[in-house]
């Protein structure tokens, strides 16, 4: 099989990166991936941000700059991304959530979540929006946009409201987690992504349950 994937995706710079490397490795080089499911964050996260549609900052947030909501759930693609001086064979291509434009001409990322809790990851998420940061402001097509704000806006459950006459619904916190641009900090770790799927096939990792998985199974039904 030859390399399946010329495009890097913003949040395997977060999960994946932080979870098993081999399975990483296998599936920017094969195309291998085991199924994940995550069906009702996915709907409640088109939820939010379709509620933010066309929306002024105010509605979002009183801590975001004056503007509006512009883009919703457009796929970007950068050009290639430098690696030791050159290009490398890789683009970033993903997905935003939420595109602003600022009274001044900026730009903003604005990653909707739905959270158990309201807990600031903006630490674990900064890579992946500093991702979509670079392909907006170093396309592949079209005009660069320059992005000055990033963050998350984390919406978590507060309580349940009503009846079973009339129905429920429930009582949300709004939180909005600033990220601030570190650049830098992106090209270290495509540095680090980049020679990884690179490199040789990476050592199993002993705490993946996927490798557990399939070394179970083998010795159940062998190589088949």
């Amino acid at each position: 099989m030859t390399k399946a994937r010329e495009f890097i995706s913003p949040s395997d710079l977060t999960f994946s990166w932080d979870n098993c490397h081999r399975c990483l490795w296998l599936h920017y080089n094969h195309g291998l991936k085991a199924p994940s499911f995550f069906p009702l964050v996915g709907e409640l996260s088109a939820l939010q941000e379709n509620h933010f549609s066309n929306a002024h900052s105010s509605a979002l947030h009183p801590a975001l700059p004056e503007g509006k909501v512009i883009g919703r759930g457009a796929w970007v693609k950068s050009i290639p991304i430098p690696f030791n001086g050159n290009p490398s064979p890789y683009a970033i291509r993903g997905k935003y959530d939420l595109l602003m434009e600022f009274a001044d001409g900026t730009h903003g990322i604005i990653d909707c979540k739905f959270q158990g809790k309201d807990n600031d990851k903006s630490e674990f998420y900064a890579p992946q929006l500093e991702a979509y940061a670079f392909a907006l402001e170093n396309p592949v097509s079209g005009n660069a946009l320059k992005i000055s704000v990033m963050g998350l806006l984390v919406w978590s459950p507060k309580k349940p409201v009503g009846n079973p006459g009339s129905g429920f619904n429930l009582e949300l916190n709004s939180s909005w987690f600033p990220i601030k641009r570190d650049p830098q900090a992106l090209q270290a770790r495509l540095s680090e992504f980049i020679t990884m799927i690179s490199g040789p096939t990476p050592t199993r990792d002993s705490s993946c349950e996927t490798c557990k998985f399939i070394s179970d199974r083998r010795e159940v039904f062998g190589a088949e």
